[in-house]
């Protein structure tokens, strides 16, 4: 018997637990940007721009394509996706990513980075 999975974007908070696919599983790709996780974040990247060499090594190891790259040159973070994992950090060869504690937003001092 095959089995039925419920599409991402058919999940809500009113959806029983017998409507998801078995274990949670979601069976189909480009459903990050159905959620905005940033909220999730204990940690927060913070991108200095004079250290970066534009190599672009941060960009494909991004787990929620939080990084945006535009005609050969990364941007600034997405806040609204990035979980502070810190894999960019840890990848980037010049120290141009620094992870800081918390949600603070260290681009706009005094505003949220994420808003409940």
């Amino acid at each position: 018997m095959k089995q039925k999975y419920t599409p991402a974007a058919d999940i809500h908070e009113t959806s029983n637990w017998y409507e998801l696919s078995p274990g949670g599983m979601v069976c189909e790709p480009g459903t990050a940007l159905l959620t905005k996780t940033g909220a999730w974040r204990t940690s927060t990247p913070v991108f200095i721009e004079e250290k970066c060499k534009q190599c672009l090594l941060c960009v494909p190891v991004c787990p929620d394509c939080a990084i945006h790259a535009k005609d050969g040159k990364r941007g600034n973070f997405d806040l609204d996706y990035c979980k502070g994992c810190g894999i960019c950090a840890k990848y980037c060869p010049f120290g141009a990513i620094e992870m800081r504690g918390g949600k603070e937003c260290p681009y706009m001092k005094g505003f949220r980075a994420m808003r409940p």
